[in-house]
């Protein structure tokens, strides 16, 4: 039987005793959005279900990684990973199919990691109206080895091929959208005057927290995934209000699909467990292609797996496709990110680090005494202005 990820009390003792300090000292993570609650003493340890800013051991370390070399020790041949890139549209209908809207929770915290989703006059409020600050805490349910927060987007092309960057490529995607945006100028939030799209919308779990926030601002948000039964289910939502809002059906993999707004004119990117389903030789494209469509000063919000993740060393073998890249049971992919990894795939597209942070937590299960160890990166890159 598969060993679960837990660790005795006393193993904890002495990373706790530094948790305050390292937490004070840190100076690029903020105070509140990243939570607050600081384990300071073992004997705590089940109070909460989650405790923020946990440092790991050198000894952590070494076992975490000798987990995940275990278990991708055995890849599956290459012959067999193909169904997973040509099929993940078919994965992901039929998870909607079963779960409909009733899986995913929805992500009332995206506003408080997150307070670039509100235009600037919003943000110094001191609370927001229909934000309930749920931690993330809530969010996460066991599946099949795997975790309930995830991002529902693939890609369909079976041949994976790296891609050099070009910064040249802003360029030529905004020529030829804004020729098509001249011909349409009467586009979907053109009046608007805060633009937000998130990619890998799912059923909405993101989007119905921010629509409901940001009515009567003058802002619009562009929501998309490449499932059309997770868009009809968007669609379907009693929230759904496509006078702040525009759900589409959508591949950000694909390199010729277009977008129902100009380039240069979204003020805000949110990917959150989106990027990790993508094949990482395709990231750097994707990246580069949505990040043609923000404004000058416009961010580019992420959120996604970290490496060794307790969903990561949860994984048996013959799961594996590629270094820290594996498939799930549904036939869904995913990828476990360095702090390392999410610089580089950003600034090579020209954007600029604001934030890249680890989120290191422990997962308490206080009714069966199992603590298990969660990681997440979470960063923000800003597109430069023009010199």
């Amino acid at each position: 039987m598969h060993r679960k990820w837990n660790f005795s009390v006393a193993r904890l003792a002495s990373a706790f005793i530094t948790l305050s300090i390292r937490f004070k000292s840190t100076k690029a993570r903020p105070s509140a959005p990243l939570g607050s609650r600081i384990l300071t003493s073992p004997d705590d340890i089940f109070k909460h279900n989650m405790w923020d800013h946990v440092q790991w051991t050198k000894e952590d370390e070494e076992n975490a990684r000798q987990r995940a070399e275990e278990n991708s020790s055995v890849q599956l041949p290459l012959t067999d990973q193909g169904k997973f890139d040509t099929g993940a549209c078919q994965y992901w209908d039929k998870f909607y199919e079963v779960h409909q809207d009733k899986f995913f929770k929805d992500r009332h915290w995206l506003f408080l990691e997150f307070p670039e989703l509100l235009p600037s006059w919003m943000k110094e409020q001191s609370t927001i109206t229909g934000h309930d600050h749920q931690r993330p805490e809530n969010l996460f349910q066991a599946r099949s080895g795997a975790d309930a927060e995830m991002g529902p987007h693939q890609h369909k092309d079976p041949t994976p091929t790296h891609r050099s960057v070009d910064h040249t490529y802003f360029q030529k995607e905004a020529q030829e959208q804004n020729e098509a945006a001249t011909q349409n100028s009467s586009y979907p939030g053109h009046q608007a005057s805060f633009r937000i799209l998130e990619v890998g919308c799912g059923v909405g779990n993101s989007v119905f927290p921010i629509v409901n926030n940001i009515k009567e601002t003058n802002s619009f948000l562009y929501c998309c995934d490449f499932s059309p039964r997770a868009i009809q289910l968007v669609k379907a939502h009693p929230d759904y209000d496509d006078s702040v809002c525009h759900a589409f059906v959508h591949d950000i993999c694909e390199d010729v699909a277009s977008f129902p707004f100009p380039p240069l004119s979204l003020d805000v990117i949110l990917a959150v467990f989106v990027l990790s389903s993508i094949h990482p030789d395709r990231m750097q494209g994707v990246v580069e292609r949505l990040s043609a469509n923000l404004k000058p000063g416009g961010i580019f919000l992420f959120r996604d797996y970290g490496r060794y993740d307790l969903s990561q060393l949860r994984f048996k073998k013959g799961r594996c496709l590629s270094e820290n890249f594996y498939t799930r049971g549904d036939g869904t992919c995913v990828y476990f990110f360095t702090k390392e990894e999410v610089h580089d795939l950003f600034s090579k597209t020209g954007l600029e680090e604001i934030q890249n942070l680890e989120d290191k937590r422990l997962q308490v299960n206080r009714g069966k005494k199992v603590v298990m160890r969660r990681v997440w990166m979470q960063s923000k890159f800003r597109k430069p202005q023009p010199s």
